[in-house]
């Protein structure tokens, strides 16, 4: 038997009150400095509008992404929140960012360039922020060439420098070398910034901190943290969740699963080999129900021989065959599985759970890869008080007086 309809029962869910009670409890934990809350990649996943206004809800007072369109696309969502972008924009893009009220990193004498000239073709004075690259050696300026860069910035009137900043590269990590390296991170961002005010440059807003280091690096808090990963419930490791818990209860809410129903069932014999590839026979008679998720909707085809389960009426069952582009076929032995049935392929149902952290054990990967991960053909879906218009900056710290 199977079930058919135009709207493929597959989808993500969000749990907004989750979105916001992360955000409340973050907000309170790491008072009086503010969170700036990530949202690039879709707000990981999430869905970026409803959930940076959840989050805004919540109690983060500004947003962070990493391109000039996911900028714009919460501008036309509504959001009129502080909005970081996390990379110096392209020459050609600068007008489109100051047009749309973003904040640009600056990393170069170029970018401080294309700035100043974008603001004087639209007739603005715009914050802007300076990334130091302190050891991740991906973007920023170099800590002795910070300050030709800050004198760059001081030479035009459309630019107010409102922060500096930099990323930690390994504060998620517990190893003595590593928390070595992100506390040397610290010392060269606090020095580059020292010799800065030598100079009578003294920008309000310092950050450095990620999820990782705000949680586990109390004096890396500084005046604001660039919180992405907890915020939607999730931690790095459980390093940093023991190390967060030291200092208080940390009960945050997983806000995302994935979900399905089962759209047919058919019995079969011992020793039939379901799905490509024929890899592994029944080992015996019993039931298997297809799901109508796959490869191009972010369940990797790894996950089959890594012994992936699925949760149907609360229960685990295995994976009966490999993971095609659009479906899976699961094993349910005599369980009176039917059609229509919830399936929970991440998130909770009943007493049994799959949490990111086990996909991402069994994919040798991170949790950020597998929330970014799942395919934009899976809708979102909302659950918990609807958000309403997006609050206003509580502070105007990413805003020219």
């Amino acid at each position: 038997m199977s079930a058919e309809s135009h709207a493929r029962p597959t989808w993500v869910q969000v749990d907004l009150d989750a979105l916001r009670h992360n955000a409340q409890l973050l907000s309170a934990r790491f008072s009086p400095t503010v969170v700036c809350a990530v949202v690039k990649a879709n707000a990981y996943g999430h869905g970026a509008v409803p959930t940076a206004t959840a989050l805004l809800e919540g109690g983060a007072e500004g947003l962070a992404v990493a391109l000039v369109d996911e900028g714009i696309e919460l501008r036309q969502g509504g959001i009129t929140a502080p909005i970081l972008l996390l990379s110096e924009p392209t020459k050609d893009s600068m007008v489109a960012v100051l047009a749309a009220v973003l904040t640009p990193t600056l990393t170069t004498i170029e970018g401080v360039q294309a700035a100043a000239d974008a603001a004087k073709q639209i007739g603005s004075k715009n914050p802007v922020h300076v990334k130091i690259d302190t050891g991740m050696n991906r973007m920023g300026v170099k800590p002795e060439e910070t300050q030709a860069l800050l004198d760059e910035i001081a030479k035009y009137d459309q630019l107010i420098l409102e922060g500096i900043w930099t990323h930690f590269s390994v504060a998620d990590e517990e190893g003595d070398e590593s928390i070595r390296f992100t506390k040397q991170q610290l010392e060269l961002f606090e020095d580059a910034v020292r010799r800065a005010k030598d100079q009578g440059v003294e920008p309000p807003v310092l950050h450095v901190a990620n999820s990782a280091g705000a949680l586990t690096y109390r004096d890396a808090r500084l005046s604001m943290v660039r919180v992405g990963l907890a915020l939607y419930g999730l931690s790095p490791n459980p390093s940093v969740t023991t190390l967060a818990e030291l200092e208080a209860p940390l009960p945050l809410e997983p806000a995302l699963s994935i979900r399905s129903q089962v759209i047919a069932v058919r019995d079969v014999e011992p020793g039939a080999r379901p799905s490509y590839g024929r890899k592994r026979p029944m080992p015996h008679a019993g039931r298997v129900v297809t799901i109508p998720i796959g490869y191009a909707d972010g369940f990797p085809r790894a996950l089959y021989a890594a012994g992936q389960d699925v949760l149907i009426r609360g229960r685990r069952f295995p994976l009966a065959g490999m993971v095609t582009m659009d479906q899976l076929v699961v094993d349910v032995g005599d369980a009176p599985v039917e059609v229509g049935d919830e399936v929970v392929l991440l998130g909770r149902q009943g007493n049994e759970e799959i949490p990111v952290a086990e996909w991402a054990d069994h994919l040798n990967t991170i949790a950020w890869e597998v929330v970014c991960g799942i395919g934009d053909r899976v809708p979102r879906r909302y659950a918990g008080t609807e958000v309403g218009e997006a609050p206003k900056a509580k502070r105007r710290w990413w805003r020219p007086s």
